[in-house]
């Protein structure tokens, strides 16, 4: 399975779609990009497709209203995201973004992986 690369310009847009958005911290993820809120992802850089986790009438009110792709590895997408291209206006992608956060934000924090025991 190829995974999508997001070129540096995409990169820069995501963070900057994200950077008025509090409390998210943006990860890298095979070589694409994740942000979350309490250890949750709410949104994500697949190539050129911004992700978002929208709750089921969001998702729907979005899909109603505008063009939308699919979002991860081709023939395996991320269930609970919708896509938009990271070259959308950035005035529609930033609602959404917001939307998505405020979602995510109220599903229980995720717990830190504990590290895996070193073998000897």
């Amino acid at each position: 399975m190829e995974i999508a690369k997001p070129t540096e310009a995409d990169k820069e847009q995501f963070k900057t779609l994200l950077a008025g958005l509090p409390g998210v911290e943006i990860k890298a993820m095979f070589g694409n990009l994740g942000a979350f809120v309490n250890g949750n992802m709410f949104a994500g850089l697949f190539g050129s497709t911004v992700g978002l986790r929208l709750s089921d009438a969001d998702r729907e009110e979005l899909t109603a209203s505008s063009e939308t792709l699919p979002f991860g590895p081709a023939g395996r997408p991320m269930a609970g995201y919708v896509g938009l291209p990271v070259q959308d206006p950035a005035a529609k992608i930033e609602s959404w973004a917001a939307r998505a956060l405020d979602h995510v934000a109220t599903l229980p924090p995720k717990a830190p992986k504990s590290p895996k025991p070193k073998k000897s």
